[in-house]
Order: C-alpha cells, then structure tokens, then sequence
C-alpha cells in the first residue's frame, strides 16, 4: 500500500487515554444523560453503557430517544476549559513532522473541540483539515458517511488512505467500508476480538478492508515502514 493521506481520531488517539479531560468529558456525557432522563448519575452511567454498543455516539443514542438539542449537548460536554485537565505531549509534533503525509481529522466531537485540542497540542498546523459531527450529519463514525466526508476532505480514496483510532468499533467500520485502519491502544477491545458491534456490520457487496494494532501513535512510523 502506498498511503498517501492519513486520517486520525482526535481522543484518546494523538494523546494518552489517561488523559484527565477524558475522564471529564465522560462524566459531562453521563450528566447531559442523567438531566435528559431525570435519573441519578448512577443510573445514566448503567443505561449509557447498555445502550451505546448499538449507536455509534452517545449523541446518537440520545437523539434516537427523542434528545433535540444537540448544541445543548456540545456545550455541555465540551465547556471552553477542557483541556484544563489535558496534558501537553512535547514528542507529539516532532512526530508528526517526521512524517511526511498529509494529514487529517475525523472525530465525532463538534469542530471547537477539536481546534480547541490541537490548538493547545501545538499541531493545529499539521493537519490539513478537521471531518467533525456536523460534517457527518450528526452521525458519525463507525458509519460510511463519515469516513466519506473525511475521504473527501483529506483527497483520497480507501485504497490510499491509512485511518487511525483506538476505537474498536470505529476501525472496524472503517476496515468494512474497504479501508486499511489501525487501531491504536486497547480502547473498546483488543483489535483481535471476535465481538463486533451491530452499529458496523459488513455490508453485503462490499469490499473488505485490513485491520492493524499499534500501543500508541508513537508506532506509527513503523508500522508506515510496513506497509510500504
């Protein structure tokens, strides 16, 4: 394969999923869950996790039970001092720029969010362009629109263009839709796992795609060694 565009998540992908804006962006989720259903944070966090394996978001989810406010949502979860609790990655640019392919973004967070990480990352330069939510209709990965729009975004095609998330679900809809994904970390699963979600089911006629792992993004220059 000769990649020529590389697509990445945003979260838990260019930085650690210890990282402490996580945690909160989790629980703003969970409490934008318990206001919507007038339940106990307990309660939400028990309903969020039964339910999410068969969305692709958490915005989803709640859009799927009547949720009408999805700005409410963004501004909820995504206050203007997130990264507050982020962490910088000093190894994270030198990275980057050691590797020379265009890159882009495909999160399902709103666009703030995402400037507002790589703005603070210090690599808002080195992408091309940011795929968000919005972009994607309000529904995002692991569904074909979203890597459709980020395909578009970044100039390429699956046979081209390498996507990178530590998502199970989300790699696993991006290796269906006839592309080569990697998936960074164990987020959702380890990669080898037999169980895949509902929301990214293969579908019949198409194509299907390979599937990487790496420990972090910090592999990723190896495993480009690899494929080409």
């Amino acid at each position: 394969m000769t990649v020529r565009h590389l697509i990445f998540d945003l979260d838990d992908t260019l930085y650690p999923s210890s990282s402490g804006m996580n945690s909160a962006i989790a629980y703003n989720m969970i409490s934008c869950v318990a206001q919507y259903f007038k339940v106990s944070q307990d309660e939400a966090y028990t309903l969020r996790k039964a339910s999410l394996p068969h969305f692709g978001s958490t915005l989803e989810w709640l859009m799927h039970e009547g949720f009408s406010d999805p700005e409410k949502y963004f501004s909820m979860v995504h206050p203007e001092n997130e990264t507050d609790g982020l962490q910088k990655a000093p190894k994270l640019r030198p990275l980057l720029l050691s590797i020379d392919i265009p890159k882009t973004i495909l999160t399902n967070a709103p666009s703030e969010h995402a400037e507002r990480v790589l703005a603070f990352l210090g690599v808002r330069d080195l992408f091309d362009s940011i795929t968000d939510i919005r972009a994607c209709g309000l529904k995002g990965k692991p569904y074909p629109p979203a890597y459709r729009a980020a395909l578009a975004e970044a100039g390429g095609t699956v046979d081209d263009s390498l996507f990178i998330d530590d998502q199970l679900k989300y790699v696993i809809g991006y290796k269906n839709y006839g592309g080569i994904a990697v998936q960074v970390g164990n987020g959702g699963g380890a990669y080898q796992s037999s169980v895949i979600p509902d929301v990214c089911k293969k579908q019949s006629g198409t194509k299907e795609g390979f599937l990487y792992h790496i420990e972090s993004v910090y592999e990723l220059p190896s495993l480009l060694k690899q494929l080409a």
